[in-house]
């Protein structure tokens, strides 16, 4: 029987994935994965012949998405581009596979394997990584399309159908939290946010939802950018070139850069005022010696994640609702790929059966020189009803889909042929 073997299955998918459980954010930062690195990535991928692969870089997890069995063939690829070595990763990494892996990235979509449980901002972050990987391939992989899709939809059934994201605590909100909990007169402090990438974006929209009239601005390399952002908020931008200046006015900074190094230390804050520092990067953009100096306070995005129990006690009662969702959504998943596997043997027999009706509406035409419109209709009614019954029957018995298959090819195929010979 014919055989789509270019079909990525459940069988060979993959994760391998490095998060906040095993690795701190110092260690995270190590193996962040930049958009720089996308291109070459998929280029090595395709010139080794490796199947297909992804990679969603965030500041809790970064994780690997494989749909072929050579996995450690693609964390060498990775690790040789992010400029570590596969020991290094192996301590960190956890592998899953098959249906776990599955599990894994809808659970990570529907925020339960967050720092902060609930963190719908992932499943964004997962989007836009799978784009830009789709973008450089140039192609579909029919698998993990579907596989990304339908974790978009479980993130979207559980963000309306539970509680879990009440009192929303993502890392962005986590640091407005914090400042709301921890600095008094709030609306009178200046606050400078450096970064205005997805995580800057909703800290300035929790700041300006929370905080009471907010006196913030934010900086960024791309002006641009910095100007669609404070023209949506309707709050002032300055030039990146004048951080240093504004940053000598600044009681609370807030850095949410993507930069592969510390961008911010101990230098940039000479004057000794009371500054707090709140740095969302991962890798870390700020350097720690900063608190060198008594009168800057840091926090990070591990520090932030302690400041948010009570919410996460009740984000807790809503995972059961939540899983339930996920069981749901996996098993439609895998009886799609049931029966995605199983197209192949429907195609070819609905294409023995027109050609049988070809051949008889052929002879029928030889004889009469006509061929009744409605006899045709019918015809096509019979061979799809036909078919739906052969498609029903190997769906709900995959396991006899090859038996069943290959005897309806040798009697209407093999048998046919063989009547045919004979006769001539």
């Amino acid at each position: 029987m014919i055989k789509d073997t270019n079909i990525h299955k459940t069988a060979n998918f993959a994760v391998l994935s490095v998060s906040f459980e095993k690795a701190d954010a110092e260690t995270r930062g190590k193996f962040a994965f930049f958009d720089d690195h996308v291109k070459y990535f998929v280029n090595q991928i395709h010139d080794l012949s490796l199947g297909d692969a992804f990679v969603v870089s965030t500041c809790n997890r970064t994780e690997i998405y494989t749909t072929t069995q050579n996995y450690l063939l693609i964390a060498e690829v990775y690790c040789r581009i992010v400029g570590v070595t596969l020991t290094d990763f192996m301590q960190y990494v956890q592998i899953l596979k098959r249906e776990e892996a599955l599990n894994h990235l809808f659970r990570v979509a529907a925020g339960l394997e967050s720092q902060i449980i609930g963190d719908f901002e992932i499943i964004g972050q997962i989007k836009n990584a799978y784009h830009r990987f789709r973008r450089e391939k140039k192609y579909a992989n029919p698998f993990v399309e579907r596989a990304i899709n339908s974790a978009i939809q479980i993130s979207k059934r559980i963000k309306n159908e539970t509680g879990i994201s009440n009192g929303a605590a993502s890392v962005s909100y986590a640091a407005v939290h914090y400042i709301l909990k921890n600095q008094t007169q709030i609306s009178d402090k200046n606050i400078l946010l450096l970064g205005v990438g997805e995580i800057g974006q909703n800290t300035v929209e929790n700041l300006v939802k929370h905080v009471y009239q907010p006196k913030v601005k934010i900086a960024n390399r791309s002006a641009d950018k910095a100007e669609k952002i404070a023209e949506k908020y309707k709050i002032p931008h300055i030039e990146y070139d004048s951080f240093q200046s504004e940053l000598a006015q600044t009681d609370i900074l807030i850095v949410a850069t993507g930069a592969q190094h510390p961008i911010i230390n101990k230098s940039h804050f000479p004057n000794g005022r009371q500054t707090l520092v709140i740095d969302l990067s991962i890798p870390n953009n700020v350097e720690k010696n900063v608190t060198e100096n008594e009168n800057v306070k840091l926090v990070d995005v591990d520090q932030l994640s302690l400041h948010i129990n009570e919410t996460m006690a009740q984000r807790q009662k809503e995972i059961p609702k939540a899983e339930e969702i996920i069981d749901e959504m996996t098993k439609d998943f895998l009886e799609w790929e049931k029966k995605r596997k199983l197209v192949p043997n429907i195609h070819h027999f609905k294409a023995v059966l027109k050609n049988m009706e070809r051949n008889e509406m052929h002879n029928i035409h030889r004889k009469h020189k006509y061929v009744d419109v409605a006899d045709m209709e019918l015809s096509d009614r019979l061979i799809q009803k036909i078919t739906n019954r052969f498609a029903k029957y190997i769906i709900d018995n995959p396991w006899r889909a090859e038996e069943i298959s290959k005897l309806m090819h040798e009697i209407l195929v093999e048998q046919a042929n063989n009547e045919f010979n004979e006769k001539h």
